[in-house]
């Protein structure tokens, strides 16, 4: 019998961690956050798109944990403001900036502006510790409101109207966005592939333990 697989979702957000562990339930890999684990160090997000910043997480915890890992990258795109603020949507004020300073700071940046058109973009990650990895993306079409609406969601939620519902992220319940979001998506595109997935896994680390000399035998 082959022994079970271990993936971890490179995020400390409880409400994440959720969302992927409920999707992937019915599969037979144990899935972890990295609150199940002491402190590691943390990467360095500097990828100029969503893909590069997505690797970096997964492979970087993949390495550091010695086992493989999920990470995603998302962000807002805004049309007339060339995609940003793109793969700088959590820091878009600054640093440290609030979900309050984020939107203000697009609101602002887009005050007069005829065309609000804008997408939310996912991309996933699953990488092993040797560095290989397989890539899922989804997006979501929307405008920009000149003004927030509804209180649930985060991030640029309030602002992203979503035309077919009817409403922005920030109004509908997490069911209601997870069918149609970027995130939903894209995690839909994974656990639609994820029996080939895990044979994927499995191939890239028996690869591994080999070129390590390791056998049969697991650390």
């Amino acid at each position: 019998m082959s022994e079970p697989l271990m993936l971890v979702i490179a995020t400390r957000n409880a409400g994440k961690s959720a969302e992927i562990k409920d999707l992937l339930k019915d599969f037979p890999i144990e899935v972890r956050d990295l609150n199940d684990f002491g402190p590691i160090p943390e990467p360095a997000e500097d990828g100029k798109t969503f893909e590069e910043n997505a690797y970096k997480k997964a492979s970087f915890t993949a390495k550091v944990l010695g086992i493989p890992a999920l990470a995603d990258d998302s962000g807002l795109e805004v049309e007339a403001l060339d995609g940003r603020p793109g793969v700088h949507s959590a820091r878009f004020a600054g640093p440290n900036a609030t979900d309050e300073e984020n939107n203000a700071k697009l609101l602002e940046e887009l005050k007069g502006a005829s065309n609000r058109k804008a997408r939310f973009t996912c991309v996933i990650s699953i990488a092993v510790p040797a560095g290989f990895a397989l890539t899922y993306e989804g997006t979501c079409e929307g405008i920009i409101l000149e003004e927030p609406r509804g209180s649930g969601g985060f991030g640029y939620d309030p602002l992203f109207f979503y035309p077919p519902a009817g409403k922005t992220f920030a109004e509908m319940t997490r069911e209601e966005k997870s069918r149609v979001s970027h995130r939903g998506k894209a995690l839909r595109e994974l656990r639609a592939e994820f029996d080939k997935v895990i044979v994927w896994l499995r191939q890239r680390l028996e690869e591994e333990r080999r070129m390590l000399g390791l056998g049969d035998h697991e650390h």
